[in-house]
């Protein structure tokens, strides 16, 4: 083998790579949203019409066949000028992929964390690996065969490496960890210790459902008395938590961490981490029953946190849990609960009873959930020392959490946006809302997820829900059994249209959407779910 031919198998196997990691972003974003977990990404790799895949293969099919074309028709120049020519089209179809990638964003975009920036890296070293040793390979294999048209075609197999990506980036994704799990664990440690030494208030919020909106509401109502740090937006692992306490510090009177659960023992983690002194427990319903396997199950890790903390405050589908250990306990329903609920398009009104007190409440939040929301939000600020008359006034100039029943006024049109609700009460929560405002109503969504067993059954529960409206169903997945549960309540077929993506509901609602009119963007799913 001469030295020219070693030389163009480096310098190939470099901007192949090059080329190769630059195509599989989408990918590394797709990953980044599983929580870098090989499992689930594959597992959304192999569903079934994956587009991604699709794309991948005709991306395979098509470089395959190019560069066999491109080599046959410049034998005339010899097998290594045809080789050398078929890079042409081989490189040009990556760009122009990756170029048309662009075209359709995602919706979850990359975040470009250090921990991406590694994985890259990796991603592209193992590229470049797999390109040398294909390379090399391929170059013996013709030494052996010594036939004029296998040194034409030598190097058509590179058009196979696309639809290798996804497992050469969990392959990196594999090696990497090796890093980056001992390198986490060191990082929460150093937050635990943290933790542990600081005198503030630490609180713990978790549920099935509602934990950003009752952490955002507390956090602005105890503000008014007290100095409060918070988790902010959805940060609720031991990770984003850790990140919150290197980055603001504990200089506050109250802590506020979000703690979210998706399997057995996530919750003591948590605990273990932040040492809860109060604990609010929103409530318990099948999400995420498709790791846990039972509700049950989830019943059980959402208790950790009333078996740990002195001070508890339980939803209402939550009541039942034991908090034996606990000094103070307050349960919706029977020691507090918001009542006469009185919902309209600006916002909506109630009493909150809190044991021997009552108040009442006026905000600008949208739906039934919100009451009772601010109500758990208002059960802890009694335990902490508000009184019920300084919970009201708190609570009289909250805002809405972004993307939680957001209300958002454009050219005369209604905007909900409710896109990160993703269980079955907030749903019809959401659905009831909507129906308060004028004009034409539209509901745009893809249905639920992480319901496992129960997928289909509260996917028509969902269908059954949006009868009245148009309805615009996102994607393939879930879409089926959501319009299935319309029809058998009775919508009417001709106002319920199933589109691949949310940018052509969008081209939909330009057309359709006057003024006046509402639209409900109901659990607008990450990528991985579509």
């Amino acid at each position: 083998m001469n030295d020219h031919l070693l030389l163009g198998i480096f310098f190939g196997a470099a901007i192949t790579g090059y080329l190769l990691t630059d195509t599989s972003v989408r990918l590394c974003a797709l990953l980044q949203q599983s929580g870098y977990s090989a499992r689930t990404f594959l597992k959304w790799y192999f569903k079934k019409g994956n587009i991604q895949r699709k794309r991948l293969s005709l991306l395979s099919l098509s470089l395959a066949l190019l560069v066999a074309l491109f080599n046959v028709c410049f034998s005339f120049l010899g097998y290594v000028w045809a080789n050398f020519i078929s890079i042409a089209p081989f490189a040009g179809i990556l760009v122009l992929y990756m170029w048309s990638e662009k075209k359709y964003a995602l919706k979850v975009r990359i975040k470009p964390s250090a921990r991406v920036i590694r994985l890259t890296v990796a991603h592209y070293l193992l590229t470049f690996a797999l390109c040398v040793g294909l390379g090399f390979g391929l170059a013996y294999a013709s030494l052996a065969v010594n036939e004029t048209w296998f040194y034409l075609l030598r190097f058509v197999p590179f058009a196979i490496l696309p639809m290798l990506l996804p497992f050469t980036l969990c392959g990196a994704n594999f090696v990497m960890c090796l890093y980056e799990i001992p390198h986490n664990r060191r990082f929460v440690k150093r937050a635990k210790r943290v933790l542990s030494e600081s005198k503030c208030v630490k609180v713990g919020i978790t549920g099935s459902f509602g934990k950003t909106s009752v952490k955002h509401y507390a956090s602005a109502m105890l503000s008014r008395k007290f100095s409060v740090i918070a988790t902010p937006a959805s940060y609720n692992t031991p990770m984003g938590i850790a990140r919150t306490v290197k980055e603001q510090g504990l200089a506050c009177d109250i802590f506020l961490a979000e703690m979210g659960a998706r399997h057995t023992g996530d919750i003591a983690e948590l605990c273990e981490l932040v040492q809860p002194a109060y604990g609010i427990i929103t409530g318990v319903c099948p999400q995420h029953i498709e790791t846990f396997g039972s509700l049950g199950a989830i019943k059980k890790e959402k208790g950790e946190l009333a078996a740990r903390a002195k001070h508890v405050v339980l939803g209402k589908s939550a009541a039942d849990l034991p908090a034996e250990g606990a000094e103070n306990v307050l349960r919706e329903g029977i020691d507090f609960a918001a009542e006469n609920v009185e919902l309209t398009a600006e916002g909506t009104q109630f009493d909150l009873r809190i044991r021997e007190s009552r108040v009442h409440i006026s905000t600008c939040l949208l739906g039934r959930h919100a009451a009772e929301d601010v109500a758990l939000a208002g059960a802890l600020c009694y335990l902490l020392g508000m009184t019920a008359e300084e919970i009201a006034a708190a609570a009289e100039s909250l805002q809405p959490v972004p993307h939680r029943l957001q209300l958002i006024k454009a050219n005369g049109r209604n905007i909900l946006d409710d896109s990160y609700n993703s269980n079955i009460e907030g749903a019809k929560n959401a659905v009831e809302a909507l129906r308060l405002f004028p004009g034409k109503q539209f509901v745009v969504t893809p249905g639920l997820v992480e319901l496992g067993a129960l997928e289909e059954e509260k996917n028509k529960e969902l269908g059954a829900a949006l009868v009245g409206q148009e309805v615009i169903l996102v994607g393939e997945t879930l879409v089926l059994p959501v319009r299935q549960g319309y029809l058998a309540a009775g919508g009417e077929e001709g106002r319920l249209r199933i589109v691949p993506t949310l940018q052509k509901a969008q081209e939909i609602l330009s057309e359709e959407l006057g003024e006046g009119d509402s639209v409900l963007f109901l659990n607008d799913l990450p990528d991985i779910y579509l």
